[in-house]
């Protein structure tokens, strides 16, 4: 009998192309998956058609006892590894999902994903569909950016946010010299006058 207080989430890096199949195979397996997608419209020649495409390209999340279940997960058609350091998989936190649960509804905010957490002033989201996400502000045109960024699977996601919805975390550092963020400044002296 599997003990639920040894349940985590865990991210499988699986071939490419196979989110989906890897998904549908785990859900037949009654093994709890998660698969962010994102609808959005694709334009050919000839017609117009909404699809889905994984948020993370190569991941699929699992939530499983991993002493029970890890050899059921790897023997799943498609699945490459755990993603973790070393050979010790990587505890995804409950946060972290719920997050990206959070980030799927939205799909009109979503930008690019990233590899890399951009350096920048380290944000809270005080409203909004983003309330409580932590991330790093940046800015592209005239969209103020915040890439939240999932540690555990070392990829970030931006978004389109509102400035007057984030809030400077303590002790994160600054622009260094020479680094454009001026749209921090417009964050700061927001909050400093309230």
């Amino acid at each position: 009998m599997v003990e639920e207080a040894n349940v985590r989430w865990y991210a499988v890096y699986v071939r490419s192309r196979f989110e989906k199949k890897v998904y549908r195979m785990l859900l037949e397996k009654q093994i709890t998956s998660f698969l962010p997608l994102l609808e959005t419209w694709k334009q050919w020649s000839d017609r117009k058609k909404k699809v889905s495409d994984p948020l993370f390209r190569g991941y699929v999340f699992v939530n499983i006892d991993m002493r029970h279940d890890h050899l059921s997960v790897l023997e799943t058609e498609g699945v490459v590894k755990f993603i973790g350091i070393g050979k010790v998989p990587s505890v995804i936190a409950e946060k972290d999902i719920d997050w990206l649960r959070k980030l799927v509804r939205e799909p009109d905010a979503i930008g690019r994903t990233v590899i890399a957490l951009p350096p920048g002033q380290k944000v809270k989201v005080l409203a909004g569909p983003f309330k409580d996400f932590e991330g790093v502000v940046m800015k592209q045109g005239r969209e103020t950016r915040l890439v939240v960024f999932f540690e555990s699977i070392m990829q970030g996601v931006e978004v389109s946010i509102f400035p007057d919805v984030l809030h400077p975390l303590a002790g994160s550092r600054k622009a260094l010299p020479g680094e454009e963020h001026k749209e921090l400044d417009a964050v700061e002296k927001h909050f400093l006058k309230l």
